[in-house]
């Protein structure tokens, strides 16, 4: 009698194993990068990837993280012991510094971006309108107390076959000259 039971539950179990081996792994902000979008005038941008990452990505990153994250304190160029325990008190600094950059550069008109802060890093991606002038607004950005460097992975082609950054629709395809 627990014979016929027992295939059945067999099979079922091995059915499931193998849906789970072609599920594609969870990509999580597993360092808690702030990531944010600030602006939506072009409609059409994909949307990046920003800081999600999957657990094998974050291993292989992990010592790499570590040694970007404290080598600024040993260095001596940062009051605090991580570059990312910065990185809460850049977003909330940065809110404030767009309010004032979108009255010199009109931002918010002419683009759709999001920020990824990493280790006193800004990572601009999104896409711009022709003739923006990204120069005065990434040097206007970067004026953010304790900022160490701003990065654009901007495009002016939501449709390009290739975009500087890493899109969430298609996270593995390759980048075209990523800016970092």
């Amino acid at each position: 009698m627990r014979y016929p039971i027992r295939l059945p539950l067999a099979s079922l179990l091995i059915c499931c194993a193998a849906a789970h081996a072609q599920v594609e792994p969870a990509r999580v902000n597993r360092g808690h990068d702030p990531f944010f979008q600030i602006s939506k005038a072009i409609s059409d941008c994909p949307v990046p990837l920003g800081p999600l990452e999957t657990m094998q990505e974050w291993l292989d990153d992990s010592h790499y993280r570590i040694e970007r994250g404290n080598s600024c304190w040993i260095e001596g160029r940062c009051r605090l012991s991580n570059a990312y325990l910065y990185d809460v008190e850049i977003a909330d600094a940065v809110q404030r510094r767009l309010t004032n950059i979108n009255f010199a550069t009109h931002w918010r008109e002419q683009s759709t971006l999001w920020l990824t802060l990493q280790r006193r890093f800004i990572y601009v991606q999104g896409c711009v309108a022709p003739g923006f002038d990204k120069p005065a607004f990434l040097s206007e950005l970067a004026k953010t107390a304790d900022v160490e460097r701003v990065i654009d992975d901007t495009t002016n082609n939501p449709h390009a076959a290739q975009l500087p950054y890493k899109t969430l629709a298609d996270p593995d395809k390759p980048v075209l000259d990523p800016g970092n």
